[in-house]
């Protein structure tokens, strides 16, 4: 079981949750709103602050961060070949690059593209969702 951490306030990472769980089939993903206090609270481990700073996931016991979540997700619903760039050399280490500063400006990049395409946009409710 592969527990992932996200931010509910942020439209496209609710999209990627959405499309991610339309492939688990298996029910092997549980997602986890960071903004569901309840749910946070049985998950010690895993500290607001630094999950709203890059996506956790707890895999067997362990925390993944970031692309390694994504990687790991994407690999269990049979999509790995879609996210297989994250593992090469130079190719994953510049993504890994590119993914901390979409993720740390995610709700605005958020709301541009979804603005863009006219997509429903969720607000940031709680005035934490990215650092200035």
């Amino acid at each position: 079981m592969l527990t992932i951490f996200y931010d509910g306030n942020c439209s496209l990472c609710c999209a990627e949750m959405n499309h991610l769980k339309k492939f688990d089939e298996n029910h092997e993903i549980e997602l986890i709103n960071l903004h569901d206090t309840k749910a946070l609270e049985q998950y010690p481990q895993v500290e607001f602050k630094d999950a709203m700073a890059v996506l956790h996931g707890i895999d067997n016991g362990q925390i993944l961060r970031g692309l390694e979540v994504t990687h790991k997700a994407w690999s269990m619903v049979g999509k790995g070949v879609w996210v297989s760039p994250f593992r090469w050399p130079v190719v994953g280490t510049l993504l890994g690059y590119c993914y901390r500063i979409f993720a740390r400006y995610r709700q605005p990049i958020s709301r541009f593209i979804c603005r863009i395409f006219g997509i429903k946009h969720r607000p940031c409710l709680s005035g934490t969702c990215y650092e200035e």
